[in-house]
């Protein structure tokens, strides 16, 4: 029995483990199935501040952020994080916004790719694949 725990234990460690920062229920569950089904581990929050909390305490490896979201929005949260972090954070930004100055300004930030809803699944792992390896 101890085996077994320490299997699963180290199975978890190896995880690389994604925070996903969205308000909308249904994009966060379609990103989270198709995410761990490649075998990452999901975090969930559901708004900027919850979302900033979470990359502080728990330490992603990635974090897939949307830009419009409740209480703190993705650019908010982002720069934040830019400014406390002493280590690189890689970070996705998703948007149902078209204007090329939030994508400038979402770049000068630092993220590490900038996705338009409505997006593939496919075309998520792609990113999250690159960025991880």
């Amino acid at each position: 029995m101890a085996d077994e725990k320490t299997n699963n234990e180290q199975e978890t460690n190896d995880q690389k483990r994604i925070l996903l920062v969205d308000d909308d229920r249904e994009i966060v569950e379609s990103m989270q199935v198709a995410l761990e089904a490649g075998g990452y581990k999901i975090l969930v929050a559901r708004d900027g501040n919850q979302g900033l909390a979470m990359a502080e305490r728990d330490d992603p490896d990635l974090v897939i952020l949307d830009m419009m979201m409740p209480k703190r929005s993705g650019f908010l949260v982002l720069e934040k994080l830019r400014r406390t972090r002493r280590i690189p954070l890689r970070v996705i930004m998703i948007t149902a916004n078209e204007g090329s100055r939030h994508k400038a300004y979402a770049k000068m930030l630092g993220v590490d790719d900038y996705i338009r809803k409505p997006f593939t699944m496919d075309r998520l792992i792609d990113s999250v694949d690159r960025l991880l390896a």
